[in-house]
């Protein structure tokens, strides 16, 4: 008999012969205050796991691992909690169990976990395709993500003991993308679906910025997930490349040109790094890879999740919400969006990041919503109270319950750069020339953040921007101290009218609240007890690259003309923050975000990723702001109640 048999088996008595004996346990402690080690046990003590080979449609066998708790029978039946995976399905083997399925309070809850290896990973046949391509249609035995969801839930409905027809998918981050693909075309036992962090198109999520290259990131990430499987693996835990030094920024300026990477550590072996390197515009490779368009026919409950500090994936969540809002009239869908980094709702109490402090555990809302929204969609449990937007509004501190994002009463205005550093709701009305300028050095680009880490540090898109807004290629515009409260919500867009003696640029926006030099409530004894001093703290709230040859084209990149004055606009991701009275609200330009995003030569050629070490050159950028070029950043403001 072979090993897949015996497991058919198994699951064959096991459904005939009721439950599994579970061993007599104490109460289990309330799940926050469970240690890692007692999650463990919990699971070891109250689910028996499974490890089956799922066919699909094309005969390609996907593996799989689910947990069935060990009370079910007949008469009390769980849902399947399904969640797709590249990063493993791990731990292997029948007698190896993890340290978490999902939160404390799910595993307590109960459910059939399911985990998957997605084709072409680890112990799952096939070939493995970063991003697949989606298929509208597809014919015979053509496959997609979308597919594969459908026919492990038509095996798991008709083959995991006692389940009770109801299935829920969910995932953080590329588990996210996973959970987006499966919602389309429903499976009819699909009922509830979460993605988090999802990726909803990878030319905007991890990989680039309005065409400039996310390099720390994409660089680290697939020097260890790129790497081959010539064969079915069971290997676990991931080997990273060893940089050598926790210094990021050095490292990657001792790279030099990004074409370098290859030669100098990857050896040819990362197929995904030279895709990327090979297609450096919008083209038909990164269009097929957009999700977007394709979220439709979906008839499952969705609830995507974001944090507003997301620096991978904070695209994703906003526009996989507005895809499915659009494209399917009717369902249940709703966006939840926190203070959080990525993934953040699950791996923090989220009361903090970087040089913010959010006042209390925000994760929590999330948790105790989530597990409201999957036991109602697949256990008939009592309907959350949930809005069609639940926010987290920064700088005030609070959540905010939304029939709709943006906000429908989001009043669209500009604020615009002034002479002198200055930054109001009034147009420039100086007839002759006016600009900032500042030299823009490859050679010593600004850094994106002041720690120093070999990965992607999670605090940087929470920070304090002293250190930046001090350095000469850093250009400042802020308000004057604000006489009451301004809130922000929805999108923003930059709207910039620039020149460069060089022929190609990159400009970065960062939207930055600054405290007031003593804040309010703070004493000597806050002082004395440890507390940080805040006052005159500049945190960044939101920040976007653009790539300057994009101006006109993702697709058709074209250089500036030396000194000629051309526009620049570009979406900024949406925020949601209020500037308390007394605060100013800030504007920061500079040209190089390093080693976030890699360095532009700023001089034009057909790929900066075939740049040599001569393209690399210091040029004079200039940022005006007179009445027939107003540059400025386009925001939408939440009135006050009593407006």
């Amino acid at each position: 008999m072979s090993p897949g048999t015996r497991i058919l088996a198994a699951l064959a008595l096991f459904s005939l012969s009721g439950t599994a004996v579970a061993q007599t346990q104490p109460a289990p402690k309330p799940p926050s205050e469970q240690s890692p080690e007692q999650r463990a046990a919990y699971l070891r003590s109250h689910y028996t796991k499974y490890e089956v080979r799922i066919p699909m449609r094309d005969g390609v066998k996907l593996f799989t691992s689910f947990y069935v708790p060990n009370d079910a029978s007949p008469t009390k039946r769980y849902p399947v909690l399904l969640q797709r995976t590249p990063y493993s399905a791990a731990p292997y083997g029948v007698d190896r169990y993890p340290n978490s399925l999902a939160t404390a309070a799910f595993e307590q809850d109960g459910f059939i976990f399911a985990v998957q290896d997605v084709r072409g990973r680890y112990l799952s046949e096939g070939e493995f395709v970063d991003v697949r391509p989606h298929r509208d249609t597809k014919r015979g035995k053509e496959v997609d993500e979308s597919s594969d969801t459908y026919d492990t839930i038509d095996w798991l409905v008709k083959h995991a003991p006692n389940n009770n027809g109801r299935v829920g998918l969910w995932g953080i981050s590329y588990p996210g993308f996973y959970a987006a693909a499966g919602a389309i075309d429903s499976h009819p036992a699909l009922k509830a679906v979460s993605p988090q962090a999802p990726i909803a198109d990878w030319f905007w999520d991890d990989m680039h910025r309005h065409g400039a290259l996310n390099l720390q990131l994409t660089f680290t990430f697939f020097s260890a997930f790129g790497k081959p499987r010539p064969t079915l693996t069971d290997v676990e835990g991931w080997h990273p490349l060893e940089m050598g030094t926790p210094d990021a920024y050095q490292f990657f300026l001792d790279l030099g040109p990004v074409g370098n990477a290859d030669a100098k550590y990857l050896h040819g072996d990362i197929g995904f790094w030279k895709d990327l390197l090979a297609h450096p515009n919008y083209d038909a490779f990164w269009q097929a890879r957009n999700l977007l368009p394709h979220l439709k026919n979906i008839k499952a409950a969705m609830l995507v999740v974001g944090g507003w500090y997301d620096a991978e994936d904070l695209y994703g969540p906003l526009r996989t919400y507005a895809a499915i809002e659009k494209q399917n009239p009717g369902i249940t869908n709703t966006l939840v969006m926190g203070p959080w980094p990525h993934g953040g709702w699950m791996r923090t109490d989220g009361s903090s990041l970087g040089d913010a402090d959010f006042g209390f555990p925000t994760s929590v809302t999330y948790q105790d919503l989530a597990l409201a929204f999957f036991k109602h969609h697949l256990k008939g449990g009592p309907a959350p109270t949930v809005p069609e937007a639940l926010v987290f509004e920064g700088g005030a501190n609070r959540w905010r319950h939304l029939d709709a994002w943006p906000p429908k009463n989001a009043k669209p205005t500009r604020l615009f750069f002034q002479p002198q550093g200055g930054l109001t709701f009034q147009a420039p009305t100086v007839k002759e020339a006016s600009f900032d300028e500042y030299v823009s050095d490859p050679a010593k680009p600004v850094p994106y953040t002041q720690e120093h880490s070999a990965n992607m540090t999670r605090g940087f898109m929470a920070e304090d921007q002293r250190f930046a807004s001090r350095r000469p290629d850093v250009v400042v515009y802020q308000t004057p101290p604000l006489e009451e409260d301004l809130t922000l919500a929805g999108p923003l867009e930059a709207e910039l009218w620039v020149s460069t003696t060089g022929s190609d640029a990159d400009w970065v926006v960062k939207l930055v609240d600054v405290n007031p030099g003593k804040l309010r409530g703070w004493t000597k004894e806050a002082e004395r007890a440890g507390e940080r001093d805040r006052g005159g703290q500049q945190t960044l709230v939101r920040a976007e690259p653009f790539r300057g040859r994009f101006r006109d084209s993702y697709v058709q990149p074209k250089p500036f003309t030396p000194n000629e004055v051309a526009k620049v606009r570009f979406v900024i991701n949406d925020v949601f923050h209020t500037f308390q009275r007394g605060h100013r609200l800030m504007v920061q330009v500079q040209s190089s975000w390093f080693p976030f995003i890699d360095r532009n030569p700023q001089t034009f050629v057909p790929s900066i990723y075939a740049a040599k070490e001569s393209d690399f050159v210091r040029a004079m950028h200039r940022i005006h702001h007179s009445a027939a070029h107003p540059s400025a950043l386009k925001v939408s403001v939440l009135p006050a109640l009593d407006d």
